[in-house]
């Protein structure tokens, strides 16, 4: 595996891509200061994994290999499984605010689930593909971007009817060997510092849009790839302490007749799965989403706590302060609680796979989504006006002002002032800079806008069994009245929660169990 930031980055010199970034051509992707904190967010699941107090949770067996490999590459089999997702996803987006990897963990269960159904409805062999391909990704540890969200061109038209075909990534040539494909992909998180991408459908295809229904692995640097995008975070900047080290980027990738052979082929034409393909991997992404948020979260937290400090006053004398405080905890636990409940209301399919309980997973995507605008609000209500209102960092080395100001941005006598600079920079950087900007927009519309989750919650919810528990109330209570008798309809129960109920619920209990009782 690759256990360092600085073996990842050399991993990047492997591959030479056509990138182009703020309008030049990057020459050395691994090299390009634009490009660091980037490779530097990826860096941290590989130092996490190497790290032996961090070992049981950034890495897990394979079972399909026998081999220990990195968490964000491996196979959910387990409500155990998802919830270690949960929290290692969580752990590196507190360091690292995003970290693009989990969405390569997303992706593979998604295609993992899919493959096997596609293959046992159709007789293909995706599954076996995916499965070498996958074994092969895990031994050399790569990074993949998820090449998911096409242009779309003009959205009231299905892909088949764009007047440029290329709004939407197709197949454009079958050969012997292998496809061709064109098109652009929009939105790749990531796109110019990875080793390759997975490219997948974004949306459910008609019979007509068959060229477009295509999901494949294809390398960074294969002939016909371009990617535009811009600086990952702020690099270089003084006054942007966690962006600078840590940020990311998407890119538009454009494919131009990029051949894939058979072996990398997934799914080729199958439209009537290729919604299903698209919603399995929204579950698991959002599933992951609401981990990398609540990371952000705690870093939001710790922030504003420590503005607070320095500020000079003290949440349990200053109840409003305390009031927020708590306010920012109960969205970011609340968002986080929806996670553990589709952890551990999985559900397994014929592939052997575990989803999160898809009506958990998009309440939880839902909630964050609309709610980070609260938590920015919410951070900046603590930490007071300092954080629009502090002079530039240049300032801080002044000769003519840097006296005058250490006295008059003195706040709490046991907090040092430059102590308050950093503190108020990093809320700044967090929530009211380009990059906080960032963070915002992605936490909306980053897998999936809060109306697709809205359709998913709607589609998957139980609204018919909650009818029928009314009807039998409302049924059975007349009876009473009347003086008859009704049995329930529903043989053992009703749905306690609206979904699932996990399956260790509904299994007797051991032997040792009992004799333990």
């Amino acid at each position: 595996m690759i256990e360092s930031l600085a073996a990842y980055r050399d991993s990047l010199r492997d591959f030479n891509p056509v990138v182009y970034v703020d309008g030049r051509r990057i020459d050395s992707v691994a090299d390009e200061p634009a490009l660091q904190p980037g490779i530097n967010a990826i860096g941290v699941t590989h130092d996490f994994a190497a790290d032996p107090a961090l070992r049981h949770l950034m890495t897990a067996v394979e079972r399909e290999t026998g081999k220990r490999v990195n968490r964000m590459t491996h196979i959910d089999r387990t409500p155990e499984d998802l919830l270690a997702k949960l929290e290692a996803v969580r752990l590196i987006c507190r360091e690292a605010g995003c970290a693009l990897r989990y969405l390569v963990h997303d992706a593979f269960n998604g295609l993992y689930q899919a493959t096997r159904r596609i293959d046992d409805d159709t007789g293909s062999d995706y599954h076996a593909r995916f499965l070498a391909f996958l074994a092969d990704f895990q031994t050399q540890d790569l990074t993949y971007a998820i090449a998911m969200t096409d242009a779309k061109g003009d959205r009231s038209l299905r892909p088949h009817l764009q007047p440029d075909a290329d709004a939407y990534v197709h197949v454009v040539e079958e050969r012997t060997d292998g496809i061709v494909i064109s098109g652009v992909k929009a939105i790749v998180t990531g796109a110019p510092y990875v080793h390759g991408f997975l490219v997948m459908p974004c949306r459910s295809m008609t019979p007509e849009d068959r060229p477009f229904a295509v999901a494949c692995a294809v390398p960074i640097d294969a002939e016909g790839i371009t990617i535009t995008a811009r600086p990952a975070g702020s690099p270089g900047k003084a006054g942007a302490p966690f962006s600078r080290r840590y940020g990311q980027t998407t890119g538009v990738v454009h494919f131009d007749r990029v051949f894939v052979p058979h072996e990398r082929v997934f799914l080729n034409g199958e439209t009537e799965h290729s919604g299903y393909l698209t919603q399995a991997y929204a579950t698991h992404h959002r599933h992951s989403c609401i981990a990398a948020r609540a990371g952000f979260g705690d870093l939001l937290i710790g922030a504003g706590a420590l503005m607070i400090e320095a500020n000079g006053l003290d949440p349990d004398r200053q109840p409003h302060l305390r009031d927020d405080m708590v306010e920012l905890i109960k969205i970011v636990e609340g968002f986080y609680a929806t996670g553990v409940a589709a952890s551990t209301y999985g559900q397994r399919d014929g592939s052997g796979n575990i989803m999160p309980e898809p009506v958990f997973s998009n309440i939880g995507k839902l909630l964050l989504a609309t709610q980070i605008y609260d938590m920015h609000r919410l951070a900046h209500t603590v930490s007071g006006g300092l954080v629009v209102a502090l002079p530039g960092p240049d300032e801080d080395h002044n000769p003519a002002t840097q006296g005058s100001l250490e006295t008059m941005l003195q706040g709490s006598p046991q907090v040092p002032a430059d102590h308050r600079r950093q503190v108020t920079r990093l809320v700044e950087d967090l929530t009211a800079s380009h990059q906080g900007g960032w963070y915002s927009v992605i936490s909306l519309h980053g897998g999936g806008s809060p109306e697709a989750m809205k359709r998913e919650i709607w589609r998957n919810y139980p609204v018919g069994e909650k009818k029928e528990v009314v009807r039998q109330l409302l049924e059975r209570d007349l009876l009473e009245r009347e003086g008859g008798k009704s049995a329930s309809s529903q043989p053992g129960r009703c749905c306690a929660t609206g979904c699932r109920v996990p399956e260790f619920l509904l299994q007797p209990p051991a032997a040792d169990d009992d004799a333990a009782a």
